[in-house]
């Protein structure tokens, strides 16, 4: 059962339900308060779909305090409001009545463009109708109980002459400021506080004022943790939740249910507690313009499948959302796979979910996969086949992914000159565009097209890798690209048999003698690449050597004067920088290939670069692995070294199968490979896990060491060049500080 209908199950034999949610509109609101209004909404609807009677209110707290100034509104203008409360202060835009009025307002648009349609209150005029009085009064006469339930909860001593009000200043106009003394039952005794916060100035004003507000103003508002249990009184909630900084042991929601129970006797409404929305594994803060604003995705994401985010995801689970990976394609899939089992009239969770996520009537979504739009739009002449699949707004989502969230390896760009890389071509790869180019006249379909291309590879005897890659150095400079029919077919023919006769017709620049031709392994007896895995992933180069009669010790002063230099290259590196890396991007791709998370698990350069760009250094684990780190860091290519005489070769480079396990570094038990994930093994099972993220721990490098068994990864555009350069690179370092002799050297690749 879909979650929202138990909530509505456990309520089925209570009367009415009143769910509630509520924001302070301090900011520019982030979406996690999305999620809040999409979690009550479902509760909502599914009270409704039960036959409950229900309604849902959404309380907007404007009467609270500006206690920091957003991040994108010009200090000069709004710091002197700090500490009045948010209806007092203007609306950083004209035509609003106020500040609070202007977020509030531009929030409600974004989650009523979802599917949200909760009642709307101001807590303002919930002080101003005179509903909050009665219990305010009691809450000043119950002071004293309401000042053990804050020493119970905080664990601290709380001032006998404390009282749960704060007003608004006569004099300067701030609530921050202001500390309650003293009740008389009929006014409070106060003063406005100079240095009561570090972020603004009381104005030493003291005097005594009536608590209760009128239809003339606000004279004051109940501390918020407070007041939550009064609102859910005086509009009679009986449903709400909140995040869980707030639902969690000793937080907001503890102190309020104490208050309904011993001061104001009120049931607590039916909990909710839900998980935080991250972008990137980030929180994010209103006032302070942390994080995405709820109003931002709605410019990534159409509305249904913004709702469809919130909605399949359990309330007790955190949304990840990064819209620089996988994440949104990934949505789009996920959404149509929903669609089928809504439409083909299933009643599962799937069904249901689907049913949740609509806005407005159920329509049917496209066939084609976001994946493969975002390849469309990329291509010209491309519009019909767009609108023929009904995919146009799909369409729109899928270009502002390409030009603001896609990684390099996702972009292209058919280039208006013959692209340098195409100059390379092998005589078979000219031959093979010649033909292509001589049967460009006939009128193609692009699937009967690519089953052509893949038979003209077949005849020439040219494996589909490098048939396809001659395809797309022509074209867009990359040795990968989006289907190459489809591709072909959007482009002005005559502009195609151009390019290609240029590409047939350059000739292929002379190797100087000083340059180092590719060092082929060949070497089956040591190493292969698995057929399954080269099939899939035909970019895949791994370049193997041996060195014999190593030293290795602990520290080396030279070594860590060289990885001392190193860091001072890198003092300017951040985080959000490493997902620039063209190496970085090529790895996290092939991880979410792979079904790996690369959040959780980042590749090896990735993960040192991370450590460099947190100021924690580098890693002092012996003079190999430091040695061979220092070309990890430096060119951002994945590399592995184990002890050679503990590898019971042939080795290979294949899918994990389920049931196989390996025992990695620093672990005590055995991890479990998931099937389809790309390791190393020999004949005793499996040595690293992912590339190169982790190493088995029987195959170490250890300071007694002999003999070491390097690894250097390539895939996509990290080719065969780059996978010799860096293992050369890696060898020299290693025999610089350890010494030794190469025994073995050469990359092996798929093609």
């Amino acid at each position: 059962m879909f979650w929202a209908d138990k909530i509505a199950e456990n309520l089925k034999d209570k009367g009415p339900q009143h769910v509630d949610d509520m924001k302070t509109p301090s900011g520019r609101i982030h979406v996690g308060a999305l999620r809040g209004v999409v979690i009550h909404d479902l509760a909502y609807k599914a009270l409704k779909d039960a036959g409950k009677k229900a309604v849902y209110t959404y309380v907007f707290e404007n009467h609270d305090p500006m206690d920091a100034l957003p991040v994108n509104l010009p200090r000069e203008k709004f710091e002197q409001y700090l500490g009045m409360p948010l209806f007092k202060v203007p609306s950083p835009v004209e035509g609003y009545g106020n500040f609070a009025e202007y977020y509030a307002l531009e929030f409600q648009k974004v989650f009523n463009a979802i599917g949200c349609y909760p009642q709307i209150i101001w807590t303002k005029d919930l002080y101003t109708s005179g509903k909050m009085n009665d219990l305010i009064r009691e809450c000043l006469d119950k002071a004293g109980i309401i000042r053990k339930i804050y020493e119970e909860i905080y664990k601290k001593e709380i001032p006998e002459n404390w009282y749960p009000f704060q007003v608004y200043c006569p004099n300067c106009g701030k609530v921050s400021t202001t500390n309650v003394f003293d009740w008389d039952q009929e006014k409070v005794v106060f003063e406005c506080m100079v240095d009561k916060v570090k972020w603004t100035k009381g104005c030493g004003y003291k005097g005594k004022i009536s608590p209760f507000s009128n239809k003339d103003g606000m004279t004051g508002k109940l501390p918020w943790k407070v007041e939550w249990s009064v609102k859910w009184k005086v509009i009679e909630v009986t449903v709400e939740g909140a995040g869980k900084d707030h639902m969690s042991r000793g937080g907001s929601h503890d102190l309020a249910s104490l208050v309904c129970e011993r001061v104001i006797d009120y049931p607590v409404p039916y909990p909710i507690a839900y998980e935080w929305f991250l972008v990137g594994g980030k929180k994010m803060s209103t006032s302070k313009g942390v994080g995405s604003a709820a109003s931002e995705m709605l410019e990534i994401l159409p509305p249904e499948i913004l709702r469809f985010l919130m909605v399949k995801t359990n309330y007790n689970q955190a949304i990840n959302f990064d819209p620089g990976g996988d994440t949104i394609s990934k949505l789009f899939d996920e959404y149509q796979e929903y669609a089928g089992a809504y439409f083909s009239g299933k009643k599962d969770d799937y069904a249901r979910i689907f049913e949740f996520s609509q806005v407005g009537e159920i329509k049917k979504p496209p066939k084609i996969r976001f994946s493969v739009l975002t390849q469309w739009i990329q291509m010209p002449n491309m519009e019909d086949e767009i609108k023929k699949e009904g995919s146009q707004e799909w369409a729109k989502y899928a270009k502002i992914w390409i030009e603001k969230y896609a990684p390099e390896g996702e972009k292209f760009l058919v280039q208006k000159e013959l692209p340098e890389q195409a100059k390379d071509l092998s005589e078979k790869q000219k031959e093979y565009l010649q033909i292509i180019s001589s049967r460009l006249d006939k009128n193609w379909n692009a699937e009967d097209f690519a089953k052509a291309l893949y038979e003209l590879s077949r005849q020439l005897n040219l494996q589909s890798k490098e048939a396809f890659s001659a395809i797309y150095l022509s074209l867009i400079g990359k040795n990968h690209g989006p289907k190459a029919a489809w591709l072909i077919l959007s482009l002005n023919k005559e502009f195609v048999k151009k390019r290609f006769e240029e590409a047939v017709k350059i000739a292929k620049p002379k190797v100087s003698k000083n340059l180092i031709k590719i060092q082929n392994l060949n070497k089956p007896e040591i190493f292969s690449i698995g057929k399954e895995l080269k099939d899939k992933f035909p970019s895949i180069s791994v370049g193997i050597a041996v060195i014999k009669g190593v030293s290795i010790k602990k520290t080396d002063e030279r070594l860590e004067e060289e990885k001392k230099e190193l860091l001072k290259s890198f003092a300017s590196l951040t985080t959000e920088q490493l997902g620039q890396y063209p190496e970085v991007v090529n790895y996290r791709r092939l991880y979410r290939q792979t079904g790996i998370d690369w959040h959780s698990r980042r590749p090896s350069p990735e993960a040192l670069l991370r450590r460099v760009a947190l100021k924690k250094g580098l890693y002092t684990v012996n003079t190999c692995v430091d040695a061979y780190n220092l070309v990890v860091v430096r060119h951002r290519v994945s590399i592995g070294a184990f002890d050679f005489d503990k590898i019971q070769l042939p080795t290979v480079l294949r899918f994990a199968k389920d049931g196989e396990d390996i025992l990695l570094l620093g672990d005590k038990e055995a991890t479990k490979y998931k099937q389809g994930e790309i390791a190393y093994f020999d004949q005793g099972g499996g040595y690293n896990i992912d590339f190169n993220y982790r190493d088995a721990q029987r195959t170490a490098v250890q300071l007694g060491t002999k003999n070491i068994y390097i690894n250097v990864d390539g895939i996509y555009d990290i080719g065969v060049a780059k996978v010799e350069e860096v293992l050369r690179k890696a060898c020299n370092e290693i025999i610089k500080y350890c010494g030794g002799k190469l025994d073995i050297f050469g990359v092996e690749s798929a093609e």
